[in-house]
């Protein structure tokens, strides 16, 4: 039986399907809607009408896709895409002149997140702005070879907003040893340190202060209790962090000379290392990776020769690289 919705919401429903997948089949798509083929025919022209290329295919495996235009017509996002979208916006805008930022791009950023905020619905632009507000950019690149976190955006969004209205949490919590407990937390800012997140708060239950990472924390949940802010010891989140990591991490320090202006290596791996001039030719390399691999296939893209200062297990993991790779070129 066929659903009779209002047609400017159902019409929005179908370009945003439409978006989800490249091809659709016409009855799955006519499924989706809970509308008649008929229907579906009548609510495709709308949408070409309105500008969008969508492309059918006839027959009984018939379906449609949208296709690239000469123009760029308007996207439906769902809550969660509009909140990325936003903080993507967000972050290229403030990331001129960081490893790896794309030149020329923070004003076409700027005007780009105007537009997107101001058509936002008042919940999303809270959102936006809480996280905005309360993240900390720790600016350590010395990250080579950590793992990129996944964390939910929900998770995201309700840490950013009480730390902003200074609400209590609860939260389920993993440790490095995998020992999982509940926290009961003030929370006081998040921390974007090299690809992971942290949240830093006063932790109720131990009467003291802790990080979290946000890649090994479930399910927060405001108590709706508000509570008056203490004061970081030095006042600095994300010195607060950086200290703790640094206590805990078992990973390797790679140092290397390498043999190359500073300029062209750091244009070449600086996103994921620290370099700095020696002399005009040549340049001092320092990385922390939890693995050797990266540190390896980094410095080969440096196209340039190279001393290893430190560990020395990168100097054996670079003989058997060596060794496998002589043997490939010998054709062994």
């Amino acid at each position: 039986m066929e659903i009779v919705a209002n047609t400017s919401s159902r019409t929005l429903r179908l370009l945003s399907l439409l978006q989800t997948r490249r091809y659709w089949p016409g009855e799955e798509l006519a499924g989706q809607l809970r509308v008649s083929p008929r229907t579906l025919r009548r609510d495709i022209d709308r949408l070409r009408e309105l500008g969008y290329p969508i492309q059918a295919q006839r027959g009984v495996a018939g379906g449609y896709q949208l296709a690239a235009g000469s123009a760029l017509p308007p996207l439906v996002v769902d809550d969660e895409e509009a909140v990325a979208l936003a903080l993507g916006l967000q972050a290229a805008a403030q990331g001129a002149g960081a490893p790896g930022a794309v030149e020329g791009i923070a004003e076409a950023s700027v005007r780009a997140l105007a537009k997107v905020v101001q058509v936002m619905p008042a919940r999303l632009r809270r959102r936006v702005q809480a996280l905005g507000a309360v993240t900390v950019p720790a600016g350590w690149d010395t990250v080579g070879g950590a793992a990129r976190e996944t964390v939910d955006p929900e998770v995201l969004t309700t840490l950013a907003l009480a730390c902003r209205d200074t609400e209590r949490v609860r939260f389920s919590y993993t440790a490095a040893d995998g020992e999982q407990t509940g926290r009961h937390v003030e929370p006081h800012r998040l921390v974007l340190l090299g690809r992971r997140r942290y949240l830093v708060g006063y932790d109720l239950d131990r009467q003291d202060w802790r990080s979290y990472r946000l890649d090994r924390l479930a399910a927060p949940n405001g108590t709706g209790v508000r509570f008056r802010a203490r004061e970081l010891p030095g006042g600095d989140a994300a010195a607060f962090v950086r200290t703790g990591v640094q206590s805990t991490r078992t990973g390797y320090d790679v140092e290397v000379i390498v043999e190359a202006p500073a300029s062209v290596v750091r244009e070449r791996i600086g996103q994921w290392s620290s370099v700095a001039e020696i002399d005009a030719g040549r340049c001092r390399v320092r990385m922390t990776a939890d693995a050797l691999e990266w540190p390896v296939m980094g410095l080969g893209m440096t196209g340039a020769d190279f001393q290893v200062i430190s560990p020395p297990e990168l100097i054996e993991w670079m003989r058997d690289w060596g060794a496998r790779f002589s043997r490939a070129a010998a054709g062994k």
